[in-house]
C-alpha cells in the first residue's frame, strides 16, 4: 500500500510545498496544446520521459503533493491537531454507496487509502509509454515512482530507471552482478537492507533498493546523462519538487510538463499542459497515428535483469557507504 511504503519513511518533516490547488485547461486549449505536444515529439530524435505520482492516480494509487496526498494529508492533520480541532465522524455509508465511492467523494479531512500496490494495474499512461519505448520513439525513461507500474506494463529495465526504488525489487550486492528480480509482493525492506535472501546466480545477499529520505539516488550518473543528452524531456504527473531528479529537466533543451499543478520550473518549460495524464497521453497516440490496439497489447513481464559488466558499481558503493555508517 503507498500509505505503508510511506510509513515505512524515516521522520522528515520538510517535505516542501504540498496542496497546491489543481487546474484544467479549456478544451480548446488542450486540443491547440495536444497538437503542439505532438510536433515537438515527432521533432525530437532524443526524447526522455520523466515520471511522477501523478501517473499512476489512475490506477488508484494515491500522489504526495496533490489536494488528497500524502503528504498533503500529513501536514493538514498536523495542523489541525496543533488548532485542538476535534476529529469528524467518519463517514457512514450504506452497502449500495460503498461501490460507488471515490477519495474525491469524501472531505479530505476523513479521506483514507488502502490501495494495495500488488494489485495495481498499470494506466493507459503506462501501456503508452511502453509502446513508444517498443517503437524507438522515446529514448529512456526516468521514474520517481516505488509501485513498479512501468515494469508490469512491460517496459523493460535497459528503458527505464526506478530513481527512487521498487517496491518489488530486490538485487544483488556483488558488485561484478547485480541481478535484480522483479517479485509480485512487495520486498519488505527501505535503504537497501539485506532481504534474507540470497542471489540465485553468485550467492551473494540480495537487498531491497528502496531509498529513504537521506539516500543517494539510484543511477543519477545514467539518468543525467540521457536528459543531458536529450533534445526532449516530456515531465508527466510530476511536481518536480525532489531533487536532485526535479532538476534533470533543465538539462534537456526543451522539456514539457503535464501536470495539474504549478511547479517550480514552469517558466522554462516550452510547453505546460494542464490535464489528466491520461488523457493527453491517449490523445498523443492518436497523432501519433497509433490504432487503439496499443491499450489491449500484453508485454510480458521482465522478472530478471542483469546491468552490463561494471554496471553494478555504484550500487555496490552505496552498500559499501551503509556500512562504513553502521546501516547495513
Amino acid at each position: 500500500m503507498s500509505g505503508n511504503y510511506a510509513s515505512r519513511l524515516s521522520q522528515y518533516p520538510n517535505k516542501g510545498v504540498v496542496g497546491l490547488p489543481e487546474s484544467f485547461d479549456t478544451a480548446r486549449s488542450l486540443h491547440n496544446k495536444s497538437k503542439q505536444l505532438t510536433k515537438l515529439v515527432q521533432a525530437s530524435k532524443r526524447t526522455v520521459i520523466l515520471t511522477g505520482a501523478g501517473i499512476s492516480t489512475a490506477a488508484r494509487i494515491p500522489d504526495f503533493r496533490g489536494p488528497s496526498g500524502i503528504w498533503t494529508l500529513e501536514k493538514q492533520k498536523r495542523v489541525e491537531s496543533a488548532n485542538g480541532r476535534k476529529r469528524k465522524r467518519p463517514v457512514q455509508l450504506d452497502e449500495n454507496q460503498k461501490h460507488q465511492v471515490t477519495k474525491d467523494s469524501i472531505p479530505s479531512s476523513q479521506r483514507t487509502e488502502s490501495i494495495d500496490f500488488a494489485k495495481a494495474r498499470p494506466t493507459l499512461t503506462h501501456l503508452a509509454i511502453t509502446k513508444l519505448a517498443k517503437d524507438g520513439k522515446i529514448d529512456y525513461v526516468v521514474t520517481q515512482n516505488v509501485d513498479g507500474l512501468h515494469r508490469r506494463a512491460g517496459l523493460s529495465r535497459n528503458s527505464h530507471s526506478t530513481v527512487h526504488g521498487c517496491v518489488f525489487t530486490q538485487k544483488c550486492s556483488n558488485p561484478k552482478c547485480g541481478i535484480e528480480i522483479f517479485l509480485d509482493n512487495e520486498v519488505d525492506g527501505l535503504s537497501f537492507q539485506p532481504t534474507g535472501r540470497l542471489c540465485e546466480e553468485c550467492g551473494y545477499k540480495m537487498h531491497d533498493i528502496l531509498l529513504d529520505w537521506e539516500d543517494a539516488v539510484l543511477d543519477l550518473d545514467l539518468v543525467t546523462k540521457k536528459c543531458e543528452d536529450a533534445e526532449l524531456v516530456l515531465c508527466l504527473g510530476t511536481s518536480l519538487r525532489i531533487n536532485p531528479v526535479g532538476s534533470l529537466p533543465l538539462l534537456a533543451q526543451k522539456f514539457v510538463i503535464i501536470n495539474l499543478q504549478a511547479t517550480p520550473f514552469d517558466e522554462h518549460a516550452s510547453l505546460i499542459i494542464r490535464a489528466k495524464v491520461d488523457q493527453v497521453m491517449e490523445e498523443l497516440m492518436s497523432q501519433l497515428g497509433y490504432d487503439k490496439s496499443w491499450k489491449q497489447e500484453v508485454t510480458p513481464v521482465e522478472r530478471k535483469w542483469k546491468p552490463v559488466k561494471g554496471g553494478n558499481k555504484a550500487f555496490a558503493e552505496i552498500l559499501a557507504e551503509k556500512h562504513r555508517h553502521g546501516a547495513g
